[in-house]
C-alpha cells in the first residue's frame, strides 16, 4: 500500500497549491505508516520534480507523452488511475483546482473508490476514515466516511499548510497503456492570463462591484492589487456588463476561492457571490450601505465612499513599504 499524489504543473512549473496537496499527501502517508509516490504528466525540468521530496514525496513517476502535452481529462485519467494500480496505492490525492475536480470523479470510477472532493483539512485519524470538505458552495462543512478500500481525496487549495520535510525523491519514468477512446474529447487550445494572479491559488484578492460605477475606475483597484501582490476579482454584473472579464468573476456561478484575505470593495453581498468566497481567512468589505449584508459576515468592516476609502489605503500601503 502507498498514498499517490498526482503532482499537477502549470506551463512545467508546480504552484503553491500543489505543494500543499504534497504536504496533506505525506501526512495521510504518515498516518498510515506507509510512502508516498508523486506522478507528473508533461514536461517538466528534473529540478522541478525532486523538489516534491521537499515537501514528502519518495518517488516521482514522471509521464513524459507527446499525446499529453495539452490535458486531456479523461487520458490523464487513465494515467493516474493505472498508476495507482502499479504503485498499490489505495489513497488518491490531488488539488481541488479546475482540472483537479474534472479528474477526481473520473479517476474514482476506474478504481472503484470512495471519494471526497473539496477536502479541508486531514482525515480522521481513527478507525474510520472520515474526511472534512466543503458543501452547498462554500456554505457549509459534511464530514463523509469512505468505507471504500481505495479512495481519492481533492484537496481545496490554501486549506493546508506547507510542510518541508527535507527529503529527497527519485525520479523515474512512467508508462502508461493509452487507448483511443481516452482521447474522444480533446482541448485544442487553452488561453490564460500571464501576467496576473492566478484567483484559484491566490493568498490575497482585491475584489469589487457595481459600487465602481464604471470600467474607467478600475484603475485604483488594480492599483491597489498590484501593491499588496494581490489577485483581482469582480461581482458577477461587473463581468456580464463586460466592466471586467469573466475569468475574475468569483462567486457561487463563478470561480470559488478560498484566500487569507479577501477585500470586496463597493460589492453588496448577495448569497451567490457569498457562496463563492465565504471560505476566505479574512474578509474586508468596504461599502457605503451600512446596511450591505455582506457586513454580516465580515470580519472588517469600512462604511464608506470607496472613492476617498481605497485611495487613503493606497497611501497607506504605500507609506508602510516606504518604511
Amino acid at each position: 500500500m502507498s498514498v499517490l499524489i498526482y503532482a499537477e504543473n502549470a506551463d512545467g512549473k508546480f504552484k503553491k497549491s500543489i505543494f500543499e496537496a504534497v504536504s496533506y499527501a505525506k501526512a495521510i502517508a504518515a498516518q498510515n505508516n506507509t510512502t508516498l509516490v508523486a506522478l507528473s504528466i508533461g514536461n517538466v525540468a528534473a529540478a522541478e520534480l525532486s523538489a516534491l521530496g521537499k515537501y514528502g514525496a519518495e518517488k516521482v513517476l514522471n509521464v513524459s507523452n507527446d499525446k499529453l502535452k495539452s490535458f486531456v481529462n479523461q487520458a490523464y485519467a487513465s494515467v493516474i488511475a493505472e498508476a495507482a494500480k502499479k504503485e498499490g496505492s489505495t489513497i488518491v490525492v490531488l488539488s481541488n483546482s479546475f482540472s483537479g475536480k474534472g479528474l477526481a470523479p473520473r479517476i474514482a470510477v476506474k478504481l472503484g473508490a470512495g471519494l471526497s472532493d473539496g477536502a479541508v483539512s486531514l482525515p480522521d485519524a481513527g478507525a474510520r476514515f472520515t474526511v472534512k470538505k466543503s458543501v452547498f458552495s462554500g456554505k457549509a462543512f459534511a464530514v463523509v466516511e469512505l468505507t471504500s478500500e481505495n479512495k481519492v481525496v481533492s484537496l481545496t487549495p490554501n486549506s493546508y499548510k506547507l510542510v518541508e520535510t527535507g527529503g529527497n525523491a527519485t525520479v523515474e519514468d512512467f508508462t502508461s497503456d493509452l487507448k483511443d477512446s481516452d482521447f474522444k474529447t480533446i482541448i485544442k487550445d487553452i488561453v490564460k492570463a500571464t501576467d496576473k494572479v492566478s484567483l484559484p491559488d491566490a493568498e490575497l484578492v482585491v475584489s469589487a462591484g457595481r459600487g465602481l460605477k464604471g470600467p474607467e475606475n478600475w484603475g485604483m483597484i488594480e492599483e491597489l492589487a498590484n501593491l499588496l501582490g494581490a489577485a483581482t476579482a469582480c461581482s458577477k454584473p461587473v463581468s456580464d456588463a463586460g466592466w471586467r472579464p469573466h475569468s475574475e468573476h468569483v462567486g457561487q456561478t463563478g470561480i470559488a476561492i478560498s484566500p487569507n484575505l479577501y477585500i470586496a470593495i463597493g460589492i453588496s453581498g448577495a448569497i451567490q457571490h457569498l457562496a463563492g468566497v465565504s471560505s476566505s481567512k479574512v474578509i474586508v468589505v468596504i461599502n457605503k450601505d451600512p446596511e450591505a449584508p455582506f457586513f454580516k459576515v465580515a470580519d472588517y468592516g469600512i462604511v464608506g465612499d470607496a472613492f476617498e476609502v481605497v485611495p487613503k489605503l493606497i497611501e497607506a500601503v504605500k507609506q508602510l513599504k516606504a518604511s
